[in-house]
């Protein structure tokens, strides 16, 4: 092209599918990749669909059942003439639900220079391509980054519980005094308080100046103050939600995994906020932290920060929720039922198998095998 056209063009191209049988694609793509519709289907008179919109990872994807009066088709018995991309965190999880859900594999997950990947075909015709990029290999020496979590501590009515809970249920190992977790990536902690949460200490590179900007948003903060681990203060977003501030160093220790390591791991941390607008605007100033939307409504994912970390906005209040890594799902579940908590029966994700679950004294957790 010489010239730059004249009529302006928005930031996205959305794929539009065509599709024999809209409604039953729909319940496909949710139960394959976890999509979610975004409102109602537009039925025409017919009984067909002349237009849904659904949302993968934040991505739109539109659908209609075909019209081949106007020359809209699904893709014929030879196949499709354009593949669809997606990435995902796991590439093997997420074949494995749209196998179940009815999809074909067309190449098997493999290791590529690339990332790892797959082709599937779905049951209306469409070839997927699904893959996940391959990690980038972290410095020599790494260790946090401003805005990653550096220390967690599980807020529960009874220690003592809790310590006998989660060892039964994840093999925890404690110190002698009982409140530090051995052998864990990343710091973790018990504290007694009425009300359960999981606390979370963020990494900053300069914690005066992280201080003011609390101040300067509307939360509150200590002044920072000397502990046996490092320079701290204790905060309150504002919204009430309680979290501490540590200045980082050069002797932290190595970055911890993402999504964890070893059985027992922090995987993934779940923030209810009230307002997700306030959160994401506080967070941004104070920590640094950028968002992506997320799978669920008002949900946001925290770029880059580990833990893997998501927010979601409309709570009563700000809660906390954990999500623990666990080899064996199925086994996890039956602990937690016999140490006298609750749990869901496993649910296949795109990233993994996961289970929602609350503890003896109600304090809610999730377990995943990722």
């Amino acid at each position: 092209m010489t010239s730059t056209p004249d009529t302006p063009v928005t930031a996205a191209v959305i794929p539009y599918l065509a599709v024999t049988g809209a409604r039953r694609a729909i319940d496909f793509y949710a139960d394959a990749f976890g999509a979610r519709l975004r409102g109602e289907p537009i039925e025409m008179p017919d009984g067909r669909v002349g237009h849904a919109e659904i949302e993968i990872g934040g991505a739109v994807i539109m659908l209609a059942d075909e019209y081949p009066e106007i020359g809209h088709v699904a893709p014929s018995a030879s196949g499709s003439p354009v593949s669809l991309h997606l990435s995902v965190i796991d590439v093997d999880a997420t074949v494995d639900s749209a196998v179940a859900a009815g999809a074909t594999t067309l190449r098997e997950p493999a290791d590529q220079p690339y990332g790892r990947s797959a082709t599937i075909r779905d049951p209306f015709g469409h070839r997927w391509l699904i893959q996940s990029p391959a990690p980038e290999p972290a410095p020599s020496g790494a260790v946090p980054r401003h805005g990653d979590l550096v220390y967690v501590s599980l807020w529960v009515p009874d220690v003592e519980r809790a310590r006998a809970f989660y060892g039964f249920v994840l093999g925890w190992r404690f110190d002698p005094a009982g409140r530090q977790v051995e052998g864990l990536s990343l710091h973790h902690g018990l504290w007694t308080h009425e009300r359960s949460t999981l606390f979370v200490c963020v990494g900053v590179d300069d914690l005066n100046a992280a201080v003011g900007r609390v101040r300067h948003e509307g939360g509150t903060a200590e002044e920072p103050h000397v502990e046996p681990y490092g320079l701290v203060s204790g905060c309150v977003d504002d919204q009430g939600m309680p979290f501490a501030l540590y200045q980082l160093d050069t002797d932290g220790g190595p970055r911890p995994s993402a999504n964890g390591a070893v059985h027992g791991d922090l995987a993934y941390v779940s923030v209810e906020t009230i307002d997700s607008g306030r959160f994401r605007t506080f967070f941004a100033t104070v920590a640094g932290w950028r968002f992506t939307p997320g799978r669920v409504a008002d949900g946001w994912g925290v770029d880059d920060v580990v833990p893997m970390t998501g927010i979601r906005g409309g709570h009563a209040r700000p809660t906390v929720v954990p999500m623990y890594r666990v080899d064996d799902i199925a086994a996890a579940v039956e602990r937690v039922r016999a140490a006298g908590g609750t749990s869901t029966e496993p649910a296949q994700q795109p990233y993994g198998v996961t289970v929602e679950c609350t503890d003896d004294q109600g304090a809610r957790f999730q377990l995943g095998r990722l």
